[in-house]
């Protein structure tokens, strides 16, 4: 026979033993409320990914070296570099050195388009940008990400990656035209929602374009390379 005094401990027990459990329950979500990790989403959802072939990766590069000397693309993942000392893309053209893809065939001037990569650049790169939404009222393009020291900038002005250096990070652009809307997401995180800049046709590249205060030598690796539009 138990006594009461046992009965008392064990009747106790069975009351006390879930509230650990609890505590930690209440603890998880806590951290899934607060951690970035929680508000990861796909941004492709919804969106239906058109075909690519290789002819639809246009490459701009220096106009007096051959592509092998600034672009490489070797088992899936597509390498392109530039110099700051470097000629242009044409003879005819006042801008700055670049070696980026120009994607072809899907130029758009309306509904909602959608670029995604998985982008890579080394430490040491800065001054330049690695991706842009061609097109814009004003101005030649209606979005621009650049490097600065290792963080990944809205053109020049905001942060929206702090540290990109030195590892493979999903990038995915949402082009809304007609709400003239861009949003931008990092290994599925929302970091970057601005207006468009107006403009009658768009489309993407991604690659190395030198800005102002640049590196000698510029370099962003790129794969899985998709273009995707609203169903």
């Amino acid at each position: 026979e138990i006594k009461a005094e046992t009965a008392a401990a064990y009747a106790m027990a069975s009351y006390t033993l879930p509230l650990p459990w609890l505590a930690c329950l209440c603890v998880l979500v806590v951290v899934l409320l607060v951690s970035p990790a929680a508000v990861a989403a796909d941004p492709t959802k919804g969106f239906t990914a058109v075909s690519l072939s290789e002819s639809n990766f246009v490459l701009q590069k220096p106009y007096n070296v051959p592509s092998s000397d600034r672009y490489g693309f070797s088992g899936g993942v597509r390498q392109l570099w530039v110099l700051s000392s470097d000629k242009p893309y044409a003879p005819q053209s006042t801008t700055k050195p670049r070696t980026e893809i120009r994607m072809t065939g899907y130029d758009y001037s309306s509904g909602v388009w959608q670029f995604e990569g998985y982008g890579y650049v080394p430490s040491g790169t800065t001054g330049v940008s690695i991706m842009q939404v061609f097109g814009g009222g004003e101005t030649a393009t209606t979005l621009m990400l650049h490097v600065y020291d290792g963080a990944l900038r809205y053109y020049s002005q905001q942060v929206v990656e702090a540290n990109i250096y030195n590892r493979w990070f999903r990038l995915n652009v949402i082009h809304d035209v007609d709400a003239s809307r861009l949003t931008v997401f990092v290994d599925g995180v929302q970091k970057l929602q601005v207006p468009g800049r107006g403009g009658d046709s768009h489309y993407f590249k991604f690659g190395v374009y030198t800005q102002h205060d640049s590196s000698s030598c510029m370099e962003s690796r790129w794969k899985n390379i998709r273009i995707l539009r609203k169903n």
